[in-house]
């Protein structure tokens, strides 16, 4: 069995000015690797119904916008700027970052576009979409 070190830190350095460094370098690196985040989805079939999961935490259901358009379903939100009147926190650190998404889906013929609902509970967006033989037509969908 071979034991692995990981803390490499000589001893006669401060242990506050490497986590200084960590930190920075670490900030570096994330913002130059960063990729457009976009929301993980998870999609069930039944024999009635599609139903799909979006993982969306931090959102309110006024900040998505669902459409239907021909055989694509639309996805997406925008999460309001906190306005310039209110007082600016002065965090030490700041990871929450919430930008705006949009996915989209194409959908079966086999869908009927008037019972598609969705609904936004404990940070997950809950679309369900119905089996039917009706063609689509372009329809917006409320969240409740």
């Amino acid at each position: 069995m071979t034991l692995v070190k990981f803390n490499n830190r000589p001893r006669n350095t401060a242990p506050y000015f490497n986590n200084v460094l960590d930190s920075l370098f670490n900030e570096a690196i994330n913002k130059n690797l960063t990729v457009h985040k976009v929301p993980g989805v998870n999609i069930l079939e039944t024999k009635k119904e599609y139903q799909i999961e979006i993982a969306a935490p931090g959102l309110t259901k006024e900040d998505f916008q669902i459409s239907l358009k021909k055989d694509t379903l639309s996805v997406g939100a925008e999460r309001k700027a906190a306005s310039e009147g209110e007082a600016t926190k002065d965090y030490t650190r700041k990871e929450f970052e919430y930008t705006s998404f949009k996915r989209s889906f194409v959908l079966p013929e086999s869908v009927n576009p008037e019972s598609i609902t969705a609904e936004y509970v404990n940070g997950i967006l809950n679309i369900v979409i119905a089996k039917d033989d009706a063609k689509s037509q372009i329809k917006e969908i409320k969240v409740s």
